[in-house]
C-alpha cells in the first residue's frame, strides 16, 4: 500500500519536526495558549490582594517621582494601620533620598544652617531614609531588587530561608547576576527582599510566565510576589522541589499550605484575568484624609501605572497593565489555586494526537480514498481541539492543538496530491527509504537482484556495532534543545557516512547511540574487518568533527561483536523494521558499555579480533558483563594495518603482553605498565587505558576450566 507507506513517512517526518520544534512552531503554540486564556480568562476573586497605585493623579497631587522617603514612611504607616498583612514595594531604593535634610546638609551653602546649628545627631534623626526604615518596622515589608547590568555589582541575598528538595533544583532557575544594591538602612529594616523583574525572556513581548525564584551565587532569592506571600503567611521558609528523577529541573514551590506548580526552569505560568479598577487604590487617597477600603489581612503591593515611569506589560489577554499588577495577579493565582500547567505529559499527548490523526488519515486514504479521508480528517481535528479544550477547562493543562491540526492537514493534503498526480513511485520510495540504512552500492544490488521486503528473519553470521556518546549529558547542559539536535544530526551524518562507506547497514539511532551491522542484507565475506575499519574511520571522523568547533569535545565508545544473529524484518504484518536480534547484538552492547571501565573508545570481542588479525589490536582481558555468567574475551583496536606494521607498535605489543602476564599471576606489574605508558605516547588514547589497567587485574585472571565455577 504505497499511500499508507507514504503516510507513515509523513507522520514520522512531522513527528521529527515537532521534536525539533523550530520557529515558528513555538510562536504558534504560545499564540494558541493566549487564545485559550482569552476565551476563558481567570475570573476575579475576593482574595485579599490590593495595589496602591502611584498613578498620574497621585503624581499631580504630591509631585514628581521619586517622592521623599518620609512620604513613603507615612504611606507605609497608614497601610499598616489599615490592617495590611504585608506590603511589597515594586520600586528599587538604590540611592539615598536626595531630598533628605542629611543630603541637603552636604551642600556647602546650606551646611552652616543645618549641620553646624543642629549637630550631626539631631540632623540624622531628620534623615528621611531613617524615617522610612523606622516605618518598615510597623508591618512586614518586601523591598525590590533587580538585575543591575553592571558587572561589578554584588549579588542579592534573600532574607527568606530557601529549602531545596531533590537533585540541584536551583540549577534550573534563571540567573539573576549582579543586582541593584539597596540603601543599607532600608535593606536591613525590610523583612524581605524580592526580585521585581518578570523577565518575559523567550516569550517575547508578552508576559506569559514569571520566575518565582532566581539563582544567585549565595543561593536562590524569591520574586517580589512570592516573598510578599511568604511574609503575609508568616512563614520563614520557601521550599523548591525538583522534578523527581530529572536532576537540575524544578517542579513546584511550596509556601506554607500552598503548592505552586512551575515550569522546569522555575517559572509560574500566569493565568491572567481582566483588569478591574477595584483592585487599585490611588496612593494619593492613602496619603490624604479620605477613607480607604478595608485592608485587614491584605497583601498590598505599591507600584505605578503612570505611563511616564515605563513599567507596563502586555498580558496573554492582550491588555497592557502595570508591572506591579503582574505580581498581584501571580499572588491571586496562587491563593486561588487556578494554575496553568505545561508538563512533559502535555508534549507527549500532543505528539500522540498528531501521530494518531496522521495514521488515521493515511489509513483512510489508503483504504477508501480522499472522500472518507475528509470525514476522518475533520473528526480527528475535532478530537484534537476537544482534548485541548478539555485539558484547559478542567485542569488548566496547556495542550497545543496547532501543530497536530497543521500536521493532519499537511498529511491529508500531500496524500491527496499523491493520489492525484503521482503514478509510479514504488522504486523511488524503496530507494529513498533504504538509502538511509545501507550503502549506495548495496542498494543497487538489492534493486537489480529483486530482493523482496517481507516479514520474517533468518539466522546468519553478522558483525554488530554499538556506538554511544560518552558525555552527552554535559553537551546537553551546554546547549539548548535545538542546538543538541543540530549537533547530533551533524555528528551522526559523519559517522553514518563511514558506516555505509564500509558496507555497513544502519539499524537505528537511539538518542545519542547508533546500532549498525554487517553481512546483511547482502553477504560481506570480510564483515568483521569492514566493521573494524568503519570503527577506525568513525574515530577519525569524530576527531575531525571536534576540531571544527570550540564547544566541548564529543567522546564516543564503540563495541564490536561477531557471531550468529537473526536478521530480517521483525514486527507486525503492517509495520516492521529491518533489524538483527540475538546474543551477538547483546554482546556488542555490553562491549560498548565496557568502554567506560576499560577506558578506551573501541572495544571488540575476541571473534572480531581473530577475523581481522592484520589490524593493531591489544588484548583487553576477559570482561565481566552484566547479566552474563561467562566472561567476554575482549581487545582494543588501536589502529589499522599501517599502525600494526610499525616497529613502535610491535614494541608496545610485547611490553603489553609482559604486563598482562604479570597481572594474570597476581604479581606486581607496576614496572611493566610504566614501560607500556612510555611506549604508548605515540598512540593517542592509551594513557587512560594503562592508568586503569592495574585496577583491572581481575580481568586478566585465568578463566575457570569448563565445568567449574
Amino acid at each position: 500500500m504505497p499511500v499508507l507507506l507514504i503516510g507513515l513517512v509523513l507522520v514520522a517526518a512531522l513527528s521529527s519536526l515537532r521534536l525539533a520544534d523550530p520557529a515558528p512552531i513555538p510562536s504558534l503554540r504560545l499564540a494558541y495558549f493566549d487564545r485559550l486564556q482569552r476565551i476563558a480568562p481567570r475570573q476575579p476573586s475576593q482574595v485579599p490582594v490590593r495595589i496602591v497605585d502611584i498613578d498620574e493623579g497621585s503624581l499631580a497631587a504630591y509631585g514628581q517621582w521619586p517622592w521623599p522617603r518620609d512620604r513613603l514612611a507615612e504611606l507605609t504607616r497608614r497601610l499598616a494601620a489599615a490592617g495590611a498583612s504585608a506590603v511589597a514595594y515594586d520600586v528599587i531604593f538604590a540611592e539615598p533620598d536626595r531630598l533628605s535634610p542629611v543630603r541637603l546638609a552636604e551642600n556647602p551653602i546650606v551646611a552652616p544652617f543645618l549641620r553646624d546649628s543642629m549637630g550631626p545627631e539631631a540632623l540624622n534623626q531628620l534623615d528621611t531614609d531613617f524615617q522610612f526604615a523606622r516605618a518598615l518596622e510597623t508591618v512586614p515589608v518586601v523591598l525590590g531588587t533587580a538585575r543591575s547590568g553592571r558587572p561589578g555589582d554584588a549579588s542579592a541575598r534573600a532574607k527568606a530561608e530557601i529549602a531545596l528538595v531533590g537533585t540541584m533544583p536551583e540549577a534550573a532557575l534563571p540567573e539573576l547576576g549582579p543586582a541593584t544594591q539597596l540603601v543599607p538602612v532600608l535593606a536591613e529594616a525590610a523583612k524581605g527582599i524580592g526580585v521585581i523583574s518578570v523577565d518575559p525572556g523567550a516569550n517575547g513581548a508578552v508576559t506569559r510566565t514569571a520566575p518565582l525564584l532566581w539563582r544567585t551565587p549565595d543561593g536562590p532569592i524569591p520574586s517580589l510576589a512570592l516573598e510578599a506571600l511568604r511574609l503575609s503567611l508568616g512563614e520563614e521558609a520557601i521550599v523548591l522541589w525538583d522534578n523527581v528523577g530529572i536532576p537540575g529541573t524544578a517542579d513546584h514551590v511550596t509556601v506554607g499550605a500552598y503548592d505552586i506548580p512551575t515550569t522546569s526552569d522555575g517559572h509560574l505560568w500566569l493565568r491572567t484575568r481582566h483588569e478591574t479598577p477595584d483592585a487599585y487604590i490611588p496612593a494619593a487617597r492613602v496619603l490624604s484624609d479620605a477613607p480607604i477600603p478595608d485592608l485587614d489581612g491584605a497583601i498590598v503591593l505599591v507600584g505605578t501605572s503612570a505611563a511616564g515611569l515605563l513599567d507596563l506589560r502586555t498580558t496573554a489577554l492582550g491588555e497592557t497593565i502595570p508591572g506591579v499588577a503582574v505580581h498581584a495577579q501571580a499572588i491571586e493565582q496562587i491563593l486561588t489555586g487556578q494554575h496553568l500547567i505545561r508538563s512533559d505529559f502535555a508534549g507527549s499527548l500532543e505528539l500522540l494526537l498528531q501521530i494518531s490523526a496522521g495514521l488515521l488519515v493515511a489509513a483512510a486514504m489508503s483504504l477508501s480514498g480522499p472522500v472518507a479521508s475528509v470525514a476522518v480528517a475533520i473528526g480527528s481535528a475535532l478530537a484534537i481541539v476537544s482534548a485541548s479544550w478539555a485539558g484547559f477547562a478542567n485542569g488548566g493543562l496547556l495542550i497545543d492543538a496547532t501543530f497536530p491540526l497543521l500536521a493532519t492537514f499537511l498529511t491529508f493534503s500531500l496524500l491527496t496530491l499523491y493520489r492525484l498526480f503521482v503514478t509510479d513511485r514504488d522504486v523511488r520510495l524503496v530507494r529513498r527509504s533504504f538509502s538511509h540504512y545501507v550503502a549506495p552500492d548495496v542498494l543497487r544490488v538489492i534493486e537489480t537482484g529483486g530482493h523482496k521486503v517481507a516479514l520474517g528473519g533468518s539466522d546468519q553470521p553478522v558483525t554488530v556495532m554499538f556506538s554511544d556518546i560518552r558525555n552527552f549529558t554535559e553537551l546537553s547542559e551546554a546547549l539548548d534543545a535545538q542546538g543538541v539536535v543540530a549537533l547530533l544530526n551533524r555528528l551522526f551524518s559523519g559517522l553514518s557516512d563511514e558506516i555505509m562507506r564500509n558496507r555497513g547497514t544502519i539499524d537505528k539511532f537511539m538518542g545519542d547511540s547508533v546500532m549498525a551491522f554487517w553481512n546483511a542484507p547482502l553477504p560481506t565475506p570480510d564483515h568483521a574487518l569492514c566493521a573494524a575499519r568503519a570503527a577506525l574511520a568513525m574515530r577519525t571522523a569524530l576527531a575531525r568533527f571536534n576540531a571544527e568547533s570550540s564547544r566541548p569535545s564529543v567522546r564516543m565508545g564503540l563495541g564490536l561483536a561477531t557471531g550468529m544473529a537473526c536478521v530480517g524484518n521483525i514486527g507486525s504484518r503492517d509495520r516492521f523494521n529491518y533489524t538483527a536480534i540475538g546474543e551477538t547484538v547483546n554482546e556488542a552492547a555490553r562491549l560498548e558499555a565496557a568502554c567506560r571501565n576499560v577506558e578506551f573508545d573501541i572495544v571488540a570481542g575476541s571473534a572480531v579480533r581473530e577475523a581481522s588479525e592484520g589490524l593493531a589490536w591489544l588484548d583487553a582481558g576477559a570482561l565481566v558483563a552484566k547479566g552474563v555468567s561467562a566472561r567476554l574475551g575482549a581487545a582494543i583496536l588501536v589502529g589499522d594495518e599501517e599502525v600494526a606494521a610499525l616497529p613502535a607498535f610491535a614494541a608496545l605489543a610485547a611490553a603489553h603482553q609482559a604486563a598482562l602476564s604479570r597481572l594474570a599471576t597476581g604479581a606486581d606489574a607496576t614496572a611493566e605498565i610504566a614501560a607500556c605508558r612510555a611506549l604508548a605516547g605515540r598512540f593517542p588514547g592509551l594513557d587512560a587505558f594503562y592508568d586503569r589497567l592495574r585496577s583491572r587485574a581481575g580481568d586478566f585472571a585465568p578463566l575457570p576450566e569448563r565445568g567449574t565455577r
